[in-house]
């Protein structure tokens, strides 16, 4: 009898490194394209029921102006799939969305300095989600290039409860501060957090893919808000 060669499924890394070959990740800052966000954040949290309905079908917050924050598209085929949002507190701009929930904990941080990255309105497509089920890895690698690129002291993750052992898993994050509601959303936020540098020594072991090199992340963060006065602690 020959012998019958199996073809082994790929593995995560291969699944991941080969969607992000396929897909473009970008800072949206264009109206028209802001606008397909947040449609998409509104499909998204009315699936699960995290918001009422509104005649717009959009959903965004101040916090989408803030001089702080970064908003990305994960497009494939120029169709967005997913996004996610981030605001980064900096000497010149303290302020992210998380301290004004977690502020007891967060608050003594942000006064000392510390660079903070805050990871928000992460949603993605329905049928992509369901489809490439890598896809939460290519969106939230971001946050990882976001730490990298400011020399962030901190990565937080404020996500309900059945979301925790994702973020626990892939970033080795700690629950520091259980459910509090959060604005504009229909259900209660825990808080995670974990030291960057951490972060980094422990992605690094388990998952290779989340490696970006500094003009992947300059393209991604340098630009129209660091010339507002925002700066990167590192050139990266």
């Amino acid at each position: 009898m020959g012998a019958v060669a199996l073809e082994l499924a790929p593995s995560l890394a291969e699944r991941v490194t080969h969607l992000l070959g396929r897909v473009e990740c970008r800072r949206v800052d264009a109206p028209e394209e802001l606008e397909a966000i947040y449609s998409l954040r509104y499909k998204a949290y009315r699936r699960e029921g995290s918001i009422p309905r509104n005649a717009d079908r959009r959903f965004f917050d101040a916090e989408d102006a803030a001089p702080n924050v970064w908003i990305f598209g994960i497009y494939l085929d120029r169709e967005l799939i997913s996004s996610i949002r981030m605001h980064v507190s900096l000497p010149a701009y303290p302020d992210i969305p998380a301290a004004h929930v977690f502020g007891d904990i967060l608050g003594p941080e942000i006064g000392a300095g510390k660079v903070i990255v805050d990871p928000t309105r992460f949603v993605a497509d329905h049928v992509h989600a369901r489809q490439f089920l890598e896809l939460p890895y290519v969106t939230t690698r971001l946050v990882v290039m976001a730490g990298e690129y400011f020399n962030a002291d901190y990565l937080l993750a404020t996500v309900r409860a059945e979301h925790q052992a994702f973020y626990r898993r892939v970033f080795g994050g700690n629950v520091v501060c259980e459910a509090r509601e959060y604005p504009g959303l229909g259900k209660p936020i825990s808080m995670m957090m974990s030291p960057r540098e951490a972060v980094t020594a422990y992605i690094a072991r388990r998952y290779p893919f989340f490696a970006s090199t500094p003009f992947e992340r300059s393209a991604l963060f340098a630009g129209a808000k660091t010339d507002t006065g925002l700066t990167a602690a590192t050139a990266a």
